[in-house]
């Protein structure tokens, strides 16, 4: 692999992420300031509908008809322009259009990370060159969060245009990528492995079943941090949320490096255990910070990002990978992606959207009793680890602050017990030395 191609690899990677990154994290900010804080849950549960289907549209059309990087291209340049409808119908208030127009850009959107891999993975000669390579996509949702932290965006509409502009320039790239030649051309059509069907076979295997219940079930309490945890951050007095945000990012980075050493030391049930009871760990110091709005409690909770999101998903990638047989491994891949960003973290947006219906009120009254000041982009990399308290009533102040508190407990109280029913059923022996005989054969 030239450097040429290395740097359009690079820049792919990190658009793919930045064009995601850079209205996903507070969106829910900018429609609670802009009265349809009601709309959130509906708004951000268009994301796993795309991913469960998205793998369909990969199977039928994308793997064997079009080059991957001309597919990519299209796609981009439309779900770019579909971003560029969503500012006009913020201003109208128009939330179910909203929602629509998120949904056809997340349809848009989510066949090209699994094409974006496709795309790498042809082009390089060695598949241990590929990490080095994806961290240009978490580099690039972290850039997003800052430029919109720093350039006072985390509540405007103009976080939509700045990812539109961003799909627009990544689409137009794509078509100056290597010819990568669709991966199943020419071969047939098969039913059975667009639907899963041998992947789904493995759900026969008592600790598989467990694993895929558990982690369905464990992605409800994780949409709560999605969806709302740029809401809550101004409340507590972080001036630019996406910024603050975006440390999380950074620690995933951290802990990314961290995972294979701890997978050869404590094995999937203890990592999975780990990472479960992260986020419980996160929600109750989110809850319990709350109430005297405790900065260091809220920053521990966004820092543990790396641990939640690492020792959980990438450690159940992992021990996917593992248990499924070769020839099926990517079914069960797609089968873990459809029960957890799938059904589970669609569901998880509708029960934390009905949640917030009943903080909506003092949360909105709190919003609006404050107004977050304006600052230089520079001056915004301060603001990552430093929070004023807004000067609002105490009334106000107390009642919004005690129903976040609600609010946070639920998916705390949801995280321990899916992870104590994990504890208590889920036993696998063989995961690690599965996971040792991959690497030395």
């Amino acid at each position: 692999m030239n450097s040429n191609i290395r740097l359009k690899l690079s820049i792919m990677m990190f658009l793919q992420l930045f064009v995601w990154g850079s209205w996903f994290t507070t969106l829910g900010l900018a429609l609670a300031n802009n009265e349809m804080s009601a709309v959130i849950g509906e708004a951000y549960a268009a994301v796993p509908i795309a991913a469960i289907i998205a793998p369909l549209f990969l199977g039928l059309i994308s793997d064997r008809f079009f080059n991957c990087e001309k597919t990519m291209g299209v796609m981009h340049l439309i779900g770019g322009c579909l971003l560029l409808l969503a500012p006009s119908l913020i201003a109208e208030g128009n939330g179910d259009a909203l929602s629509w127009v998120i949904t056809f850009h997340m349809l848009c959107y989510m066949p090209t990370l699994a094409l974006s891999n496709t795309v790498a993975f042809s082009n390089i000669d060695d598949r241990n060159k590929f990490p080095a390579l994806r961290v240009w996509g978490t580099i690039g949702w972290i850039a997003a969060g800052l430029v919109v932290g720093g350039l006072g965006m985390s509540s405007s509409p103009k976080i939509f245009t700045l990812g539109a502009v961003s799909a627009i320039g990544l689409g137009t790239l794509c078509f100056l990528l290597p010819a990568t030649p669709p991966p199943a051309k020419g071969k047939p059509i098969n039913l059975g492995t667009l639907l899963m069907f041998d992947a789904f076979k493995m759900l026969g295997n008592k600790p598989f079943l467990i694993f895929i219940i558990c982690s369905a079930l464990i992605c409800v309490p994780l949409a709560y941090y999605f969806a709302y945890t740029a809401v809550y951050l101004p409340q507590i007095g972080f001036q630019a949320p996406a910024s603050t945000m975006a440390l999380g990012q950074v620690s995933e980075i951290f802990f990314m490096l961290l995972v294979p050493f701890f997978f050869r030391k404590f094995g999937v049930k203890i990592m999975i255990l780990i990472g479960m009871l992260a986020w419980m760990a996160r929600y109750l110091l989110f809850a319990y910070g709350a109430p005297d709005q405790v900065v260091w409690m809220i920053l521990l909770g966004v820092v543990l990002h790396g641990i939640c999101y690492d020792f959980f998903f990438v450690t159940g990638f992992m021990y996917t990978d593992n248990k499924a047989p070769k020839e099926v491994r990517s079914q069960a891949q797609s089968l873990l992606v459809f029960f957890t960003q799938g059904l589970g973290m669609f569901f998880g947006y509708k029960i934390a959207g009905a949640k917030f219906a009943e903080v909506k009120e003092s949360s909105d009254a709190m919003g609006a009793a404050f107004e977050t000041p304006s600052f230089g982009f520079w001056e915004s990399f301060g603001k990552m680890l430093l929070a004023e308290k807004p000067v609002v009533s105490e009334t106000i102040t107390q009642s919004a602050m005690g129903n976040w508190k609600s609010f946070w407990m639920f998916p705390a109280i949801m995280a321990v017990v899916v992870a104590g029913i994990f504890l208590v059923t889920f036993f696998e022996k063989t995961a690690t030395s599965e996971a040792d005989d991959d690497e030395t054969a």
